[in-house]
């Protein structure tokens, strides 16, 4: 099996499980504009790709009316959503033993990189990351592909033989196709091993453990 050097992450569900403050933040943008809430199969669908998207391909907004809805989520996520959230159990090991094998391992989420640092810092795992690197609030660097070609630069990772992302769903892996990496799936995330399959993952962890035992 292949030995990586480098790991690069995803955040919301393959960290932490995130999802109570974000569908609790798509409800109230909802509210705030006067929209009926999505049924509960559309709102789990908002946990993963960027938010813009996901107001415009869902909900069938405008992209004026997508950018307002982005503006609602964010009054709520900062101070409340934030922390409607939880580390999945075994990851701070994980990170900690990856360290200790002296891997180089770099945050490379959607997530408006200002939120993910605060929630790293919050459960105390910024420790273990040499880069914490995500989306931009202005909206222009969103898409995973894009944020993880910044992830490789601020990590100063020019050879990426031995560099793997780890995600759960089908933006990770494709992002990572994108720029040249292979994707391990983190099934006991928020997507199915049919969607991570289908994107092309390299190997599928269906726990933490699994997963820290393919990384290492």
């Amino acid at each position: 099996m292949q030995k990586y050097s480098v790991v690069l992450f995803d955040l919301d569900g393959t960290l932490t499980d995130s999802a109570p403050g974000i569908l609790n933040s798509v409800r109230y943008a909802c509210r705030k504009m006067q929209l009926p809430e999505p049924a509960p199969e559309t709102l789990r669908r908002f946990l993963g790709p960027p938010l813009l998207d996901s107001f415009r391909n869902l909900v069938g907004l405008s992209p004026e009316e997508s950018q307002q809805a982005v503006a609602a989520f964010r009054e709520y996520f900062p101070t409340k959503g934030l922390f409607e959230n939880e580390v999945y159990p075994g990851v701070e090991t994980m990170l900690r033993e990856l360290k200790a094998a002296g891997k180089t391992v770099v945050l490379a989420t959607s997530k408006p990189e200002e939120y993910a640092r605060r929630i790293l810092e919050h459960f105390a795992l910024a420790q273990y990351f040499d880069a914490i690197c995500g989306a931009t609030l202005d909206e222009r660097r969103t898409d995973k592909a894009e944020v993880i070609a910044y992830a490789l630069q601020t990590a100063h990772i020019t050879d990426t033989a031995d560099t793997v992302m780890v995600g759960d769903r089908e933006h990770d892996v494709k992002g990572a196709a994108k720029n040249g990496l292979p994707c391990i799936g983190a099934l006991y995330g928020y997507g199915s091993r049919e969607e991570l399959s289908a994107a092309g993952a390299a190997a599928i962890a269906d726990t933490v453990e699994m997963l820290q035992t393919i990384l290492l």
